[in-house]
């Protein structure tokens, strides 16, 4: 008797008569930094996720040159096995490229599927543990300052927190009074009452970081934002048990595996994964969960797209360690010098139900993500600008050496 084969073949993934295909998956690269992915099924229901990777969008688009050759004529409720063959089945896997794109992707199947049966993202993740999530907006720039009076700007706009970078370039040691301006800012910053997040941007090696966390303590900031470049797990966990404040990283961290070794460390009290950057809103979900066994909050890191932004709200709504969200509203990444330029509002029809009220978002219910896009500008500005790629600024110190952004 022949044995049965210990492997099957399923060229177009697990459907049957009654699936709704994938008919297109698009992509549209937009300023000011953000990358686009439309799906569509064959039954005509459109999908968008957000695969911005700021700076590497043509390296993204690479990798949807694969996803539309394997992945056109696939079930698009099966959302769960498209992950699995896209993260597992090419060998290699995870990093900021692949995952970037796996999140677009991902993030668009789960609108599709959300419009599909008529019912919010968060309704599909389990329901919701809240009515609003808690935001914060950006103030200062990459060189901080006048940030007094962009923090009042901030707080009319209904904010109650912002974040703000800690610190501008620095060397690997410089001199202590380059801090200085720093503690003088959150000073400013809190004499109104705000709430606020000092991003170190991986900007601050350790021979300063101690230094700067034990200066800040007096002032309580909300978090301090990596306050060591990723990859230090060990010297994390010395500087964490330095300071009472509370310690954030995870922008550059993309998977579950990424995470583990913080987690386990016990180093960092709030993990901020990118849903644009770690997975859409599939892998984020997981790492959301895994962080709750060991009493991390959750603050989804999102200083880019409106897509991105619903995502990660969706998420908020249903997760119950949800700590707040960024928000990229007038942000300095979005705004030209004369203070325009497409900003968060500009590709969606419905920017009310993004309407900031004592700090926080209400309750998105339309299907999906609950956003209404603007495809027709989006083509627009894609066309105008395909020749555009965002580039984040490179610091050489006075000395000529590298800084870091």
């Amino acid at each position: 008797m022949a044995k049965a084969p210990n492997t099957t073949v399923y060229p177009e993934g697990l459907k049957d008569s009654k699936s709704d295909l994938i008919k297109k998956i698009e992509t549209f690269r937009v300023r000011p930094r953000w990358l686009f992915v439309r799906v569509e099924t064959e039954r005509g229901i459109v999908g968008w996720g957000e695969a911005t990777l700021e700076g590497h969008s043509e390296a993204v688009e690479g990798a949807f040159a694969d996803f539309r050759e394997r992945f056109v004529g696939w079930d698009a409720a099966n959302i769960e096995d498209i992950y699995q063959t896209a993260y597992r089945h090419r060998f290699y896997r995870g990093g900021e490229v692949l995952m970037s794109a796996l999140s677009g992707l991902d993030i668009a199947l789960w609108d599709i599927k959300g419009k599909t049966l008529g019912v919010p993202v968060w309704q599909l993740l389990g329901g919701k543990v809240r009515e609003r999530c808690p935001v914060y907006g950006w103030i200062g720039g990459d060189r901080p300052s006048d940030v007094l009076e962009q923090a009042k700007v901030r707080k009319e706009q209904g904010f109650t927190a912002v974040k703000m970078n800690a610190v501008e370039s620095l060397a690997w040691l410089d001199s202590p009074s380059a801090l200085d301006a720093t503690i003088q800012r959150i000073a400013d910053v809190k004499s109104i009452g705000l709430d606020v997040g000092l991003d170190f941007h991986g900007r601050v090696h350790k021979t300063l970081a101690k230094q700067l966390a034990r200066a800040l303590e007096p002032h309580r900031p909300l978090f301090i934002e990596e306050p060591l470049l990723p990859g230090h797990v060990e010297e994390l966990k010395k500087l964490y048990g330095q300071t009472t404040i509370p310690v954030a990283l995870g922008e550059r961290l993309f998977t579950r595996q990424d995470v583990r070794p913080y987690f386990e460390a016990g180093c960092i009290d709030i993990i901020q994964p990118d849903i644009a950057h770690a997975g859409g809103i599939s892998e984020t979900r997981r790492i959301a969960n895994m962080a709750e066994t060991y009493d991390i909050g959750f603050a989804p890191h999102c200083p880019l797209g409106p897509v991105a932004f619903a995502a990660s709200l969706q998420l908020g709504f249903c997760t119950p360690n949800f700590l707040i969200c960024e928000m990229s509203w007038k942000m300095h990444y979005n705004l030209t010098p004369d203070g325009q330029g497409p900003d968060l509002f500009t590709y969606i029809t419905n920017p009310e139900v993004l309407e900031v009220k004592d700090g926080m978002i209400g309750l998105l219910t339309a299907p999906g993500l609950g956003l209404e896009i603007n495809e027709e500008l989006i083509r627009k500005n894609a066309a105008e600008n395909a020749d555009f790629s965002w580039r984040n600024p490179t610091w050489r110190g006075p000395d000529g050496g590298i800084r870091e952004w």
